[in-house]
């Protein structure tokens, strides 16, 4: 089986634009159904909570020293790069939330191989229903959403297993050299940083293909 491991966040808007591109190219890819998919975590601001801010434009406006109009003016640009993959943003409406727990529960779905179904319903809670990922209740009504026992999913929010699966990762990404997400590592040999286009995600999987 060909490796796919894949470094998101899921309050990062091209993520989510990134994860459908991939979709697009690994449906079209001749040999998809010997790719497997590992997700791995990743926090692009592990300290969002502590900001207490109630909506993504302030957020952006008071973290990263931008004006009202160029926050709105990015989030115009990334809002038509989401409707191109069929994903209707509302950047404005989403929720600022620190992921770490939301990671954790990735960790125990994909430890019932149910990451590809976890990792839907996080961004779009996130992105599409602008719910507050953050949330234990709206975590766990997640956790059902996708056929998790009320037992595994309380164990994702107690166990410190799950918190050091969500660690490890983060400390694997440093390795390897991430500086920004999504960052797709195919079999350890060739990345891509970003959402690329769905043809380059395909010429990867076809080179690692022809290599094997």
């Amino acid at each position: 089986m060909m490796k796919v491991e894949i470094w998101s966040d899921f309050v990062c808007p091209f993520c989510y634009i990134g994860k459908k591109k991939f979709e697009k190219a690994l449906a079209s890819f001749s040999a998809k159904d010997e790719v497997e998919v590992i997700w791995k975590s990743y926090q692009l601001d592990p300290e969002v909570r502590e900001k207490k801010h109630d909506k993504a434009l302030d957020y952006m406006t008071e973290t990263k020293g931008l004006t009202k109009e160029a926050v709105e003016e990015m989030f115009q640009h990334v809002e038509q790069m989401a409707n191109e993959e069929g994903l209707n943003y509302d950047l404005k409406r989403t929720i600022p939330a620190n992921t770490f727990k939301a990671h954790k529960l990735m960790q125990l779905a994909k430890s019932k191989r149910k990451g590809d179904l976890v990792e839907e319903h996080l961004f779009s809670s996130h992105f599409l229903e602008f719910k507050d990922i953050d949330d234990e209740d709206v975590l766990r009504e997640i956790g059902r959403a996708i056929g998790l026992a009320d037992t595994d999913i309380e164990s994702a929010f107690t166990e410190k297993t799950y918190e050091d699966k969500v660690s490890a990762d983060i400390y694997e990404a440093r390795q390897v050299g991430v500086r920004g997400v999504p960052f797709f590592v195919f079999d350890k040999k060739y990345a891509i940083s970003g959402a690329q286009p769905a043809d380059a995600f395909l010429e990867v999987l076809s080179k690692v293909k022809s290599e094997s």
